[in-house]
């Protein structure tokens, strides 16, 4: 992965989430009902947070973690509640936007950290460093050797654990992503790339850059049009 692929493929994923499908995606992320293909993809995304927010401490008080991919900001909000100091990071500048709303109306829990949000990539290290990242449905974008790198370089700057989710490589996703139905209007959506979950994490932990990382929890969310694996790695 170069800096030009990374930033090629950046701006395809900005240009969708920021100026295509904008509206489709506040539906999918806010509380009004939905139905058909969304409420699918609804309760997949929520069970797939539920995993993710499992596999960290309840109390995360002294934490600093990283959102990437924040979205519409519902688990950055959720990990303030539990005592973080969070950062939500998007590509999509409106994105942000609607999770700094979110955050407006938002009544924090007793004894809750802090949460900003800003758009760019996560990839910046002006960010600084992490004791945790989280990154739900986003590496689902990249090619294996792309995700691969990124999960890489988020290393280099995180303490103690990595949650994430990438696209399972079955027969199943392989044919919707084909129909174009993975996403709400899924026609106009950017790529999803399905890969061998386990043989991407075990190689990833076992380059130079990773020593001292082990791989550790996954679990699958596949509720209607919504699939996806939750991966884990950690520092010991």
């Amino acid at each position: 992965m170069t800096h030009i692929e990374h930033t090629r493929r950046t701006g395809e994923i900005e240009h969708y989430f920021d100026r295509t499908a904008l509206d489709a995606w506040k539906k999918l992320t806010g509380e009004q009902p939905v139905s058909g293909i969304r409420a699918t993809v609804r309760r997949g995304r929520d069970s797939m947070r539920r995993i993710l927010m499992g596999w960290l401490p309840y109390d995360l008080t002294g934490w600093r973690i990283l959102d990437a991919g924040c979205g519409s900001g519902v688990m950055s909000l959720e990990l303030m509640d539990r005592g973080a100091d969070v950062l939500g990071i998007d590509l999509s500048a409106q994105m942000v936007e609607f999770a700094r709303q979110r955050a407006a109306d938002h009544r924090p829990a007793a004894g809750a950290g802090t949460v900003r949000f800003d758009s760019g990539d996560m990839l910046d290290a002006r960010h600084g460093r992490f004791d945790a990242v989280v990154a739900m449905d986003v590496l689902i974008h990249y090619e294996a050797a792309h995700a691969t790198r990124v999960l890489e370089q988020l290393a280099a700057r995180t303490d103690r654990k990595m949650a994430f989710t990438l696209a399972p490589g079955s027969r199943f996703l392989r044919t919707m992503l084909a129909a174009g139905r993975a996403f709400p209007r899924g026609n106009r959506s950017p790529s999803i790339y399905p890969v061998d979950t386990d043989d991407l994490v075990a190689n990833l932990v076992t380059r130079p850059d990773m020593k001292g990382w082990l791989v550790g929890r996954t679990e699958r969310v596949s509720i209607g049009f919504y699939k996806s694996q939750a991966m884990e790695v950690f520092r010991p």
